[in-house]
């Protein structure tokens, strides 16, 4: 651990900085005995705690959760030695038999590159419906970590770690600080305060007026601090963010009241519960103001239409407890813009009958990214703008994936293949990926569990989704029968960018069309887990399209397709 100096800053929480980072002297050795030891691979998630964990920006926690740790942050947002800590952080793995007490295990990413070694002192299974409704208040899948739980393994292991090596970071290098880096940057500063702003989309006007202002507001150095872990589906990717973030960091703020640093966090979007964790992560570096936005790491809506948390949720909680923490929450003020007078004003500000603009997220994306036009320069700084409209071009040339489900035999395949021929028609070449011929290829070995079925539909939606990232039309026809699987391809490609497609045929229609005869194979007896048969098939809730594929044929079927696809402004067929 790194012990606190005397410092103008705040101490980090607990009093010292983690540190698990193997002295340079023992990395040689502890990493060739790595190459004898069991390995995990850990996920995208993972590696963001990890490092973390390591460069103590979740002091005073040093390890992934125990059971102990684990139970009292469920239930009084406490770490065992009293601490306040709200969100699990832990290394869920599948039981296995490298999973023993006191057995080192060597960490490893994606391409199975040695991180760390963890000596496994505990191993204790976790509830993920008690998760759920501890942190996120919500079994409701339609919450992005509600969903994702249900991939993790059964079993948390905790340990001490050793930790070789961070995870390696390629891009914006001069950005990515730790805790301890940020800390010494600040205090050359020589100011005390530091307001930390949490940010996960790119900066506008008004947010620009926020954050100066706020500093001002305590005499103190802003800490412009963007998360470019894992953030919520859908968010503008980190690459584009960050350079609005240094293009305003250079030629709109003093630069000697601004710190422009990178946080490699997976967010949870467990909004009043993650506004706390962020104000302890803040502390760590260096921070002791934090601006708490409306609806704070919110997630968004619930299924039914309503949002998970309520908009100053996450701002009460972090008041409650700020003298704990030693973080004062500054409030999120919505500011409008007066244009009699050029300038930001808190809408509770404004003068009676005073003439305000203003845009919305929402309108951003859909009235000016995707028609092309040029966000107004009240609104958001020129280099902005313009780095979102080279990231972001009009809606016509955007990747979108049309992903057809329905009982086998429905007549999925058959208008997949009119689609594919008429978006030709209209100037757009799309990537039909069947489900027969994926399990031909991509997904060849796999059999018809639901753990390989719903293997073969994550194939199928990874590729769509990096085919929909570069600007591709994907359309995907597979019965893909479990909604929980269907909702996370959907988070997978954007929902903003997926198009459900319920092929809603009747079973006895389905039966009647079989020319394989499989269903009689299925009622027979003679092939098990066939959906609709023996298997169930989970219809969509609220899909973009239902077809109905008895009174209409497959040719006004796939109208009905291209008529949503040009409202939505992916094609130019005159009906946007």
């Amino acid at each position: 651990m790194i012990a606190s100096n005397d410092s103008l800053l705040i101490e980090p929480y607990g009093g010292t900085l983690v540190d698990l980072v193997v002295p340079s002297e023992e990395k040689e050795s502890l990493a060739k005995y790595a190459g004898s030891l069991p390995s995990i691979q850990l996920t995208e998630r993972q590696l963001c705690d990890l490092e973390l964990l390591a460069t103590g920006a979740f002091s005073p926690l040093d390890r992934f959760m125990g059971a102990e740790d684990h139970a009292r942050v469920l239930d009084e947002m406490r770490l065992s030695s009293g601490h306040l800590f709200p969100i699990p952080v832990t290394l869920s793995v599948d039981p296995g038999d490298a999973i023993h007490i006191d057995r080192d295990i060597a960490l490893r990413d994606a391409k199975n590159d040695l991180l760390a070694v963890i000596t496994v002192e505990e191993a204790y299974e976790w509830d993920r419906d008690e998760v759920a409704d501890k942190v996120f208040g919500t079994r409701d899948e339609k919450h992005p970590l509600v969903a994702e739980m249900r991939r993790w393994g059964k079993v948390n292991i905790s340990g001490r770690l050793r930790v070789i090596r961070l995870p390696r970071r390629y891009d914006f290098r001069e950005l990515r600080l730790t805790p301890a880096q940020t800390r010494a940057r600040l205090e050359a500063y020589g100011h005390a305060n530091v307001v930390a702003f949490q940010t996960r989309n790119p900066l506008h006007r008004a947010h620009e007026e926020l954050t100066k202002r706020a500093a001002e507001s305590v005499d103190g150095v802003l800490l412009l601090h963007p998360v470019v872990g894992m953030t919520k589906p859908g968010d503008v990717d980190h690459y584009t963010r960050v350079r609005t973030y240094k293009a305003l960091a250079e030629h709109y703020y003093d630069p000697d009241r601004i710190l422009l640093s990178l946080l490699p966090l997976a967010m949870r979007l467990a909004g009043p519960r993650e506004a706390v964790w962020h104000a302890i992560i803040r502390r760590n570096h260096g921070a002791n103001h934090l601006i708490v936005g409306r609806d704070h790491a919110g997630p968004g809506n619930d299924s039914t239409g309503k949002p998970f948390y309520g908009p100053y949720d996450a701002q009460d909680l972090v008041q409650q407890h700020e003298k704990e923490l030693g973080v004062k929450a500054l409030p999120f003020s919505m500011l409008v813009y007066l244009p009699d007078g050029d300038r930001y004003e808190e809408d509770s500000r404004v003068p009676k009958n005073a003439r305000t603009a203003s845009i919305s997220g929402t309108q951003v994306r859909d009235e000016y990214l995707n028609k092309g036009r040029a966000l107004p320069s009240w609104f958001t700084r020129p280099e902005v703008a313009q780095i979102l409209a080279e990231s972001y071009p009009p809606r016509d040339r955007q990747g979108f994936c049309v992903w057809f489900t329905g009982l086998s035999g429905a007549g999925k395949s058959t208008i997949a293949d009119i689609l594919a021929v008429r978006l030709l028609e209209l100037g757009r070449q799309a990537t039909v990926l069947d489900g027969d011929v994926v399990r031909t290829h991509l997904s060849k070995g796999l059999g018809f569990s639901k753990e390989d079925r719903d293997a073969n539909i994550r194939r199928i939606g990874f590729v769509a989704s990096e085919i929909v990232r570069h600007g591709g039309c994907v359309i995907a026809a597979a019965v893909s029968p479990y909604r929980t699987t269907r909702d996370e391809v959907r988070r997978m490609v954007g929902s903003d960018h997926f198009i459900e497609v319920f092929v809603n045929t009747p079973l006895e229609i389905c039966e009647q069309r079989d020319v394989k005869g499989m269903y009689a194979k299925a009622r027979r007896g003679e092939i098990k887990g066939f959906t609709g048969i023996d298997d169930p098939y989970e219809p969509p809730i609220n899909p973009e399209i239902m077809l109905d594929t008895v009174d209409c044929t497959p040719e006004m079927n796939t109208e009905q397709i291209l008529d949503l696809l040009g409202q939505r402004g992916f094609v130019s067929n005159g009906k946007k």
